[in-house]
């Protein structure tokens, strides 16, 4: 079976194609191929308001593009959500209308809880030890979801609008930055030894630049030394050092901001660096759906 999942973001918008096989008991899902378009949708919405004509061209396009993928890969099901970006836009509902008009691809935008729930779907969580604690950070463009797991059991699925491209266009508030620090300290309090989890491309990146071994945690204090490294720097002195693209340099200092800051209020020494995310429960997600 032939699946696809499209994520549209704050920052980027993603395909992923994956061919899903069920022998015996075990499910494997095979990654085809996965698309990333920058189009860095937040700037226009947390700035404005709305998603201007040219970002809406933007992603008319992709969406496009994402179809004839799907196409070629002969996609039997997909599921397209869209989260923090589209969920404030004031024209989201026309765009996606629109889109559906020109490409017969239906986008669902879901809440922050509901995103959380979906990562969650990767079904990571089996491999857990089940008398730990773990907090699940996914770092998105308009906003950061945690979820907690205490003893194998989801007990916490929160989103908060604090977001790599919110932090970029100043438009976190400070209520929102507090109350992300005093559910931390609490959990942090509540919950000893926590470890992290975390997920998104951000992660990923600093995963590489750190030089980690696949399958070890990355330190918080490898964490802190990469941040006080890059934040000086400037876009152009961080694509060249860290062989990054320019989108990714831009965002890479605020998500480092938000990690550091979540791992210091939980308590967190080190986090590990799964290359899941979104698009991967989605597919999970679907395949569900699929069967049910």
């Amino acid at each position: 079976m032939i699946l696809a999942a499209i994520d549209i973001g704050s920052n980027a918008a993603r395909i992923l194609v994956c061919e899903v096989e069920q022998r015996g008991k075990e499910t494997n899902f095979n990654r085809l191929n996965l698309l990333r378009i920058p189009l860095r949708l937040g700037f226009d919405v947390f700035e404005k308001g709305f998603i201007g004509s040219k970002k809406k061209k933007m992603l008319i396009d992709t969406i496009k593009t994402f179809k004839q993928l799907m196409k070629v890969y002969e996609v039997e099901h997909y599921m397209a959500c869209a989260t923090s970006a589209m969920r404030d836009a004031q024209n989201a509902k026309e765009i996606i209308k629109e889109i559906e008009e020109e490409t017969s691809i239906e986008i669902e935008v879901i809440s922050g809880e509901l995103e959380a729930e979906i990562i969650y779907e990767n079904h990571f969580a089996e491999l857990l030890d089940d008398k730990k604690s773990y907090l699940y950070i996914d770092v998105g463009g308009g906003s950061t979801e945690l979820t907690l797991y205490h003893k194998s059991k989801v007990v916490l699925q929160k989103s908060f609008n604090v977001g790599t491209v919110r932090i970029l266009t100043k438009k976190v508030k400070d209520s929102t930055w507090d109350d992300l620090k005093d559910t931390l300290k609490d959990l942090g309090r509540e919950y000893q030894d926590l470890i992290g989890i975390g997920s998104g491309g951000n992660i990923n990146k600093l995963f590489s630049i750190s030089g980690t071994k696949n399958g070890s945690p990355l330190s918080t204090s490898t964490i802190k030394e990469i941040f006080a490294e890059m934040e000086p720097l400037t876009v152009e002195e961080r694509m060249h050092k860290y062989n990054i693209r320019q989108d990714r340099a831009e965002v890479l200092v605020p998500a480092l901001n938000i990690y550091t800051s979540v791992l210091k209020w939980a308590n967190i020494d080190e986090i590990y660096v799964p290359k899941i995310g979104l698009a991967d429960g989605l597919i999970h997600h679907l395949y569900d759906q699929v069967l049910n």
